[in-house]
């Protein structure tokens, strides 16, 4: 018997030794870490990337960062929200959201909270008819309600997530092969080379716009030009928080998450149009686009990206007409559209940093050569 007991003991301590101790060290370091990361944030908060550039994250922040599950918490999150609610729980969940959120029943095409099943529900609510014109004079108009993170001309290949923080427009679009099918980009391709490739034409520029749609605004995107669609590639990615406060911390943000990129032609030439995913984004759903399956595990979609070409020559699909405001996709909660476009060099924008828009309004100066043309007769 005291034989068995020491054996027993020896087991354990050995137990402890080689597992428990490893699992504490791995657990002190992982906690070292995100108080590493909490305290920086609680310097950035009031702090801007362009005055201070040294609180950018930093790889190992973004490899701690990663390491907390979004995806799953994700699909968890899609699951929840789409739990059937008895109808006396409808009022006062769904009011306490709207009321959190400031959500307008006012403009929902069905205000009455009865009516809405789940939280999911909600989150895809339909606009009544005329609450969101769209700018008859303008030709480029914001794509949803939300507010303008940051917009410009591409440089060099670089874009501006916000003021002081860039990404690469190679890394966010992947290999522009989307007009002759597949082939091998150009070794040592620079930045600059892989944007002047998407021009159609050599005398316009490239000019971008990124938009957050917060968990209280109108979830659905809708077309912001009248343009063709010929391809998609998706990235699954990673599903990181898109907020404002992320977005002035982690560099390449949107390269890193999991977003639908759609390419196509538009009257000035190549256009493109992304719909981003973020923590707790259920789905990413495009109307016209049923094959596209986001918010997936990594065994399910374990590649970098996937391509759909979608021209007048393949077998299972032809290219997508839109026109100007019409409806083209939803967000299972809030999360970011990127725009990305070529227009002649006098374009210009008439939003600000920071500004609320809703979906319909003008983008640019009418005072430029990019004008809505009259209709035909």
């Amino acid at each position: 018997m005291a034989a068995t007991t020491a054996f027993k003991g020896a087991k354990n301590s050995r137990w402890r030794r080689f597992v428990l101790k490893p699992f504490v060290f791995v657990q002190f370091f992982f906690g070292i870490g995100l108080l590493a990361i909490a305290l920086k944030q609680f310097r950035r908060k009031n702090t801007h990337p362009a005055q201070s550039p040294e609180l950018i994250a930093k790889d190992w922040e973004i490899l701690y960062y990663r390491i907390i599950p979004f995806r799953a918490i994700s699909r968890a999150w899609g699951w929840l929200t789409n739990c059937h609610l008895p109808v006396w729980a409808r009022q006062p969940l769904l009011g306490l959201y709207a009321r959190t959120f400031n959500c307008n029943l006012e403009e929902a095409m069905d205000g009455n909270l009865d009516n809405y099943s789940c939280l999911a529900e909600f989150f895809r609510r339909k606009l009544k008819n005329g609450v969101r014109p769209i700018d008859p004079g303008s030709t480029v108009v914001a794509p949803s309600d939300g507010t303008v993170l940051n917009f410009g001309r591409v440089t060099a290949g670089m874009m501006e997530q916000v003021k002081g923080v860039s990404y690469s427009l190679g890394e966010f679009l992947g290999p522009a092969y989307w007009r002759n099918g597949p082939e091998v980009q150009p070794a040592g391709q620079t930045e600059l080379e892989y944007e002047k490739s998407l021009l159609v034409n050599k005398d316009n520029d490239l000019f971008h716009c990124v938009i957050y749609l917060a968990p209280g605004d109108y979830h659905c995107f809708h077309s912001p030009v009248d343009w063709t669609v010929n391809f998609r590639r998706h990235f699954p990615g990673a599903l990181l928080s898109v907020n404002p406060s992320i977005a002035k911390w982690v560099a390449g943000l949107f390269s890193l998450n999991e977003r639908a990129v759609y390419v196509g032609r538009w009257k000035h030439g190549f256009f493109s149009m992304t719909p981003v995913g973020a923590t707790n984004v259920g789905s990413i759903r495009v109307y016209a686009d049923e094959k596209l399956r986001t918010n997936c595990t990594k065994w399910a979609l374990p590649l970098p990206y996937y391509d759909r070409y979608m021209g007048p020559t393949e077998s299972d699909s032809d290219e997508i007409p839109l026109h100007k405001g019409e409806i083209f996709g939803e967000f299972n909660l809030g999360s970011t559209i990127v725009l990305i476009f070529e227009a002649p060099k006098d374009f210009e924008f008439k939003i600000r940093p920071g500004e609320k828009i809703r979906m319909g309004q003008s983008l640019h100066s009418t005072g430029s050569s990019v004008k809505q043309e009259p209709a035909a007769h």
